[in-house]
This record gives structure tokens, sequence and C-alpha cells, in this order.
């Protein structure tokens, strides 16, 4: 099956949970990473705002907030795809960018690189840690550095999922990043992909 046929297929799956399903999912995703520990070891961690069936990580942000740790959003650039990454807190001001996405309005936001730990969005993940995302391409270009420094391990890419998008193989393009794992509602799978 082609890219565009597995979005739609998952896309469809995903939007079968109830909004009490997704609540009962980022709970019980959020014991999983505090049992695996995927937020002690990090200082910097880059989060997204889920948009319409897309896994809800809020849960996730705001214990990292109790925690202490430094959060950051996803900023779009006014042009090309190198996404930025604002901090955020309390009194960050927000905007909305060209696609409906708030993001925070930060004039020192860092790179990719700069982060510890990136959790992503995903429309689905298999068994070697591919992704297969939305499709514009942006978290590709973001971590297109990582392509050329095989010994970076920052920051660790960990994709967040429902159980059902996980399928048995991805097609995927030299330019696509392996996952060090992913995050679903039932367990933490964990990848060796990147280190090849």
């Amino acid at each position: 099956m082609n890219k565009f046929d597995l979005r739609r297929q998952l896309k469809a799956a995903r939007k079968t949970f109830t909004p009490t399903a997704r609540r009962l999912a980022a709970r019980a995703s959020l014991r999983l990473a505090l049992r695996h520990g995927l937020l002690l070891s990090a200082r910097r961690i880059g989060f997204y705002l889920p948009q319409g069936s897309e896994f809800d990580i809020r849960p996730l942000l705001e214990q990292a907030q109790m925690m202490k740790r430094l959060c950051f959003l996803p900023m779009l650039p006014q042009r090309g795809r190198m996404m930025r990454f604002g901090k955020i807190g309390r009194k960050t001001h927000m905007t909305k960018n060209r696609y409906g996405i708030a993001e925070p309005v930060d004039a020192h936001a860092l790179r990719a690189r700069q982060l510890d730990l990136l959790f992503m969005p995903l429309v689905g993940f298999d068994h070697e840690g591919y992704r297969l995302g939305m499709g514009g391409g942006y978290y590709d270009a973001t971590l297109a550095f990582m392509q050329h420094r095989r010994l970076s391990r920052k920051p660790r890419l960990v994709g967040i999922a429902y159980e059902c998008q996980r399928v048995e193989a991805l097609p995927h393009d030299p330019w696509d990043m392996p996952l060090d794992a992913v995050l679903t509602e039932r367990q933490l799978y964990r990848f060796t992909s990147r280190t090849r």
C-alpha cells in the first residue's frame, strides 16, 4: 500500500476513538511514560498540540511542566519547512500559524538539535521505528541534520500514537528518520534503527 492510502486508512482508524477513549488512552500513555522514565533524563523536551484525531499528549506535557522540565512547541517558519521550538509556560503568548495551530511567540526559539527529547505526532509506525506523518515534510526537514550526524543522540525521537496505528512495515524514503521509540496507550516500543 502506498503512503497516501495508508494515511487515509490509519487516519480513519484513529477517528474511531470516542472522546472518553481518547482521555483514557492519554492517561494510560502517561502512566507508561512515567514507568519507563521517559521524562527523567531530559531537560529540554519538545511536544506538540494535538489536532483533530491526533493522540492527546497534553497530560504528558502537564506532567513535564510539574517536573520543572523546559517544554517547547514547534513553530512553523515563514518560508521553508525547518521548524524551531518555542518555550512555553503559564504566561506564554500564543498565536495561530497558517494551519490554525497554536504556537508560542518566542524570539529565542531553539533548533531541534538543542532539545534532549522530542515527542512527535504520527499517522502510523512500523516495527522498525519508521513514522508515517501527515505528509507536509516539516519534521523531515527539521531533523535532516541527524542523517549526517549518525553519532548524534539528540534529540531522542519518540512518536505518540494509538495502538491501532501500528503496521507491519511502512514504505520509507532515504530521508525518513527512524524513531527511537513509540509510546501508545498499551506499550512503549523501543527501536534500534538509529544505531545503524
